[in-house]
């Protein structure tokens, strides 16, 4: 497991304190497209509740060292305000990991919510309770919700890309923000009406049987492919091209399911890198699949691979 025993055992009571949250987050508020009527000063607060909210919580029961901490940023760009002192937004999620004997980190999440409505005071607390997911002001609450649900899927694809289904857990915490969720007027993408790539679908899609490879594919991408670059790096890019075999596989089956699309994001110029050195065959391969996968850079690939 990613986070030994061990690690716990050795671990004394004085550095528990230091090394109990799991994520190093960087949080943006952007709010250019706010009349100048606002006060623009109560977005910096937000963005400092936000990344106390983030970092100084407790997400999960183990114990993370400083260099185990899961790299993100949140970005918040706000684009209208709705009335007094509530907000539209989209949200920017990206989160890394690194790669074994590498100084390299390859994404995990590189996506783009783009519906956040939100309320928020000046120096209001930002909370989350699982137990009452909408609190007792569902506009307030949305935000919070939202981070929140991104912070377990993280930590899924996190856990999933270590361990073979490692991240279960993580998106069974998603899902009952998602059943759980803040409801309003204003308040959108949390359920299967709110479109077709909303955090209904994701989570639906990463914890539907129907889609289990989804799981393998992670797995093989990132712990069989990726971790072995360096040990062996012909093997490793095999293991990648099954991922991507696999990945396909799914996307034939089932076309125009988000989580295709959600794992290839932001993925063009590591794939790129990675089949450049391959034999002809498998550049020829990996072209005919990543056209596929990823249809918005197929020019891209056909070029450069």
């Amino acid at each position: 497991m990613k986070h030994s025993i061990l690690l716990l055992i050795i671990l004394t009571v004085f550095n528990v304190a230091n090394y109990a949250q799991e994520l190093q987050s960087k949080v943006t508020v952007v709010a250019s497209r706010v009349p100048t009527t606002v006060d623009k000063k109560i977005f910096q607060t937000l963005q400092t509740q936000l990344t106390n909210f983030i970092n100084n919580r407790k997400w999960t029961s183990e114990t993370f060292q400083p260099q185990e901490k899961i790299e993100c940023n949140f970005l918040l760009n706000i684009d209208r305000v709705v009335e007094t002192n509530v907000y539209h937004a989209s949200l920017t999620v990206q989160a890394a990991r690194p790669v074994y004997n590498s100084s390299y980190v390859t994404a995990l999440i590189n996506f783009q919510d783009a519906d956040v409505a939100f309320r928020y005071v000046e120096y209001q607390p930002v909370e989350f309770n699982e137990n009452r997911v909408q609190g007792s002001d569902a506009l307030a609450s949305n935000l919070t919700a939202t981070i929140a649900y991104y912070v377990y899927t993280i930590l899924g694809l996190d856990y999933d890309s270590f361990g073979a289904k490692g991240g279960d857990i993580f998106f069974q915490k998603a899902q009952s923000i998602v059943n759980n969720a803040p409801e309003g007027r204003e308040i959108s993408g949390w359920k299967a009406f709110d479109g077709l790539r909303n955090r209904y679908w994701l989570m639906e899609n990463l914890l539907n049987s129907r889609y289990n490879i989804v799981h393998d594919v992670i797995y093989s991408y990132y712990r069989q492919g990726l971790d072995n670059m360096y040990n062996n790096e012909a093997t490793a890019r095999q293991q990648i091209l099954t991922s991507l075999t696999q990945l396909q596989a799914l996307n034939q089956q089932s076309p125009n399911t988000m989580i295709v699309q959600f794992f290839m994001q932001g993925k063009s110029p590591e794939l790129i890198k990675i089949f450049k050195k391959a034999s002809p065959p498998d550049k020829s391969r990996a072209v005919e699949l990543l056209q596929k996968l990823d249809v918005a850079n197929a020019a891209k690939y056909k070029e450069e691979i």
